[in-house]
């Protein structure tokens, strides 16, 4: 029989000596020799149990539940733990990556702030397909000032916990107007929405706008939007283009002052748009 110290049991196995003194403390791995000197021993061969624990263990398993896996020695209940771990791990991951999708389209919000054009510039882009969460908030925002616009968001939020979606995706709300309103330039709207990712978001949950060439105008100021969205549509007009889409209110950047706590907001105003083409007939 191969007798080994605490420290010596440590090193053999690459462990600390803290840890082999909670597992003996926990009642997982204790030194199984008493020698002549009163001092404990651990057997080599208890490495064989050491390397289940940290196995176990390594897989995000808790001590009490190795314990109590090991004391029973059921199979299936060692099973069934390892399951729900997997369960577990999974919906970590899943987490994980909303959070890494999230954090580069912030990242990605804060550089499109830092280089966009001046307030109240015109301009086109050609701007990717997007998936959103659409709700209706029942209340008309156009009517109202930041006071009521602050309660649509809430009724937004609303819907996301009521769908379980990840609450990450509560930032940087957009709002729409309706195609034919916008044309007509009558502002109403009860939409807000939020960018979500498809992977994590169920299909029906889920609103697409279109990629394409979308005219945007920058805007620094919530209050400037009505003013701002009327310049839009004269610049469309202007280009000889045609609104193709609903017109979205993006906001780019929304952080609240420092000492108001009101919500700052730069907002990219938007609308798909199409260009005209003149045909000529030959004789």
């Amino acid at each position: 029989m191969q007798l080994l110290t605490v420290g010596q049991m440590a090193r053999l196995n690459h462990v600390s000596e803290q840890t082999l003194r909670l597992y003996d403390k926990e009642g997982l791995l204790r030194p199984n020799v008493r020698g002549e000197n009163g001092y404990r021993y651990y057997d080599i061969k208890q490495s064989a149990l050491l390397d289940i624990i940290q196995y176990m263990k390594s897989l995000g398993i808790s001590l009490k539940e190795i314990k109590r896996q090991l004391k029973e020695q059921d199979i299936d209940g060692i099973e069934r733990a390892l399951r729900e771990k997997q369960r577990q791990t999974d919906e970590e991951i899943r987490t994980l990556k909303c959070r890494q999708k999230a954090l580069s389209r912030t990242i990605e919000s804060f550089s499109r702030y830092r280089y966009a054009p001046p307030d109240g510039r015109v301009q086109m882009e050609y701007i990717p397909q997007r998936q959103a969460y659409l709700a209706d908030t029942q209340i008309n925002f156009y009517e109202h000032g930041l006071e009521i616009y602050e309660t649509v968001l809430r009724k937004l939020q609303d819907g996301l916990v009521k769908n379980k979606l990840p609450q990450i995706y509560f930032c940087n709300a957009g709002t729409v107007l309706r195609q034919e309103l916008f044309q007509k330039q009558e502002f109403y709207s009860t939409e807000a929405f939020v960018f979500v990712d498809r992977e994590f978001v169920l299909d029906e949950l889920i609103t697409t706008f279109p990629a394409g060439n979308y005219a945007c105008i920058y805007c620094d100021d919530f209050y400037k939007e009505k003013e701002y969205a009327k310049k839009l549509l004269a610049y469309i007009r202007a280009q000889n283009c045609e609104v193709c889409g609903d017109y979205l209110c993006e906001a780019i950047a929304d952080i609240p002052l420092s000492f108001s706590g009101e919500r700052k907001m730069f907002l990219r105003l938007q609308v798909p748009v199409a260009y005209c083409t003149k045909r000529t007939l030959k004789n």
